[in-house]
């Protein structure tokens, strides 16, 4: 019988892997058929080849499946890094942001990632990067915008003095 092959397989492998990470669910079969190869007489760096995971994470599964069978197998919460503000700030934050920076003792003309960060460094003693601000923004739902230039809001007939080339009237 001819063996069968996928189309781009190293992609569609990376595909698969990514679909078994994203659900909590798939993790668990994931694990459990890790263990179940060991349980069949294959080695932890052969089921980590076969699987796509590496040799200590397969010893780790049937470490934890040892000491407590098919709950070991289940994830614990994942707490992560705390955050900085508490969510009484987040929101006094979202109220200073809907007034002017100079309202708030910045002196911006528009709230913007460095001004945000300097008012959270003044009122709160937190230090934020600018980037983690301008995600700040499009939390609370603002949009980025800039300033209009001081030349479009300037005479026409000086705009016009400004201009490299002068417009062609057309012929009516």
């Amino acid at each position: 019988m001819k063996p069968l092959t996928i189309a781009d397989a190293s992609t569609i492998v990376l595909g698969l892997q990514d679909e078994i990470r994203r659900s909590e669910e798939s993790r668990y079969h994931h694990r459990l058929h890790g263990v179940l190869l060991v349980a069949q007489g294959m080695s932890c760096p052969e089921v980590s080849r076969l699987l796509g995971d590496s040799p200590r994470t397969v010893e780790y599964w049937v470490r934890r499946f040892e000491e407590s069978g098919l709950a070991g197998f289940v994830e614990g919460e994942r707490s992560g890094r705390p955050r900085r503000l508490n969510d009484k700030q987040l929101w006094e934050i979202n109220s200073a942001l809907r007034q002017p920076p100079e309202a708030a003792g910045i002196p911006r003309g528009l709230w913007d990632g460095k001004g945000l960060a300097a008012f959270i460094k003044k009122r709160y003693g937190v230090t934020l990067g600018v980037r983690q601000c301008q995600y700040m923004f499009k939390s609370f739902g603002f949009r980025r915008r800039k300033p209009r230039p001081l030349i479009a809001r300037a005479d026409p007939e000086l705009q016009e003095a400004y201009k490299k080339t002068p417009r062609v009237r057309s012929r009516s």
